[in-house]
């Protein structure tokens, strides 16, 4: 136990040593974590929209009035002819423009259906579809107000009737901003990189400056080499994690809802998994640069790509969703949101904590084997 100990030391204290390591390893993660929680926001807050109105009447100004009253839509342009219109749309300077057409207030006073006609640069489908719910739901209101000022006008009495009116409740994330949707994914995120890729170096290093066989003649065993590289990394990954956690809560503002414990303990559980697969490249690679490659393009990608951050994972193939089952980031961005934004706890994410506790010993059971005859 005291050379296990001893090694430990040695790790933690050539790690201080390598000045631009430690600058990896504390300041790169606060500043992708302020990074990502600024860019990784898919909040449509701005719509640029053109407005090419036809009728030019003060009952068109009024409805092109509820659009800038609505908050959503910046009116930047107002095109005279079709063909600035799609210039405009060519060129991506609006997201949508809006067509009012020819006889608008005439139609609108005879109580005549008017159709509008919305024009969206279509590219980004995400942003274009919640535009159209925007102009939806504008358009709606504006038509109520007519229908109920056509009642008032001339004294017509609502019927007595029973309707349905939606009350709704949003749970969890009450602003519905995506920010407090991604924040926590990508903690998991930072963790990965930061325990996988270092593990996966640490011990190509030690091959590279001649310091492994000088550590294999000695009289350390093999599970004692291993313990001494897997704790270091280990202590490194909770340290992160607490910086991450307290970076989430002071700067971004989003609470933990959950237990602290419990999340501290699943990301052991996630951590060991990252090191077994550390563990398992510095095995297989001969320089730095290739277990640094083979991290991101075999390992972390996939992660990223499979695990449901960047990605629904029900929107992918059926094929491709059995492979995700495999992974165990999507695992640990489950808990991450069941602590974080529900507050859940270990009786409903159990089941997670499980599968990462069975990949996190079976990889690192599987490296440790590979690498210990690899020492023989």
């Amino acid at each position: 136990m005291k050379t296990i100990y001893e090694f430990i030391i040695k790790e933690l204290l050539q790690l201080k040593r390598d000045k631009k390591m430690m600058a990896v390893i504390f300041i790169a993660p606060i500043l992708q974590l302020i990074l990502l929680g600024y860019a990784a926001n898919m909040d449509v807050e701005i719509i640029h929209t053109a407005i090419f109105d036809q009728d030019k009447t003060e009952t068109s100004r009024e409805f092109i009035r509820s659009f800038e009253k609505s908050g959503y839509f910046s009116i930047d342009y107002y095109a005279e002819s079709y063909d600035e219109v799609t210039e405009l749309i060519d060129k991506a300077k609006t997201i949508v423009t809006i067509v009012i057409p020819k006889d608008f207030e005439k139609k609108l006073n005879k109580r005549e259906t008017v159709s509008i006609q919305t024009l969206f640069e279509g590219s980004d489908g995400n942003k274009s579809s919640i535009a159209l719910g925007y102009i939806q739901a504008v358009t709606n209101r504006y038509s109520q107000n007519i229908v109920s000022d056509i009642k008032d006008k001339y004294g017509m009495k609502l019927p007595i009737a029973g309707s349905l009116v939606p009350e709704v409740r949003v749970w969890y994330n009450p602003e519905m901003k995506t920010r407090n949707y991604m924040v926590p994914g990508i903690m998991g995120l930072i963790l990965m990189i930061t325990t996988l890729s270092l593990m996966s170096m640490a011990v190509v290093r030690e091959r590279e400056i001649g310091t492994l066989e000088q550590l294999i003649v000695t009289p350390l065993k093999s599970y004692q080499l291993i313990l001494g590289k897997l704790v270091p990394f280990t202590i490194v990954g909770f340290v992160v994690m607490l910086i991450v956690m307290v970076i989430m809560t002071q700067w971004f503002g989003i609470i933990i809802r959950g237990s602290r414990l419990f999340l501290l303990f699943a990301s052991l559980l996630f951590v060991l998994s990252n090191l077994g697969w550390g563990l398992l490249i510095s095995t297989i690679s001969k320089t730095q640069n290739q277990a640094m490659m083979i991290s991101v393009f075999a390992v972390m990608m996939p992660m990223i790509y499979l695990s449901g951050f960047a990605f629904p994972i029900d929107n992918m193939p059926q094929i491709v969703q059995y492979i995700t089952y495999l992974i165990p980031l999507r695992y640990f961005i489950t808990i991450l949101h069941g602590i974080v934004l529900k507050g859940t706890g270990f009786s409903s994410l159990w089941p997670e904590a499980l599968i990462l506790f069975v990949m996190g010993v079976g990889i690192l059971t599987l490296s440790a084997l590979r690498f210990s005859k690899k020492i023989e």
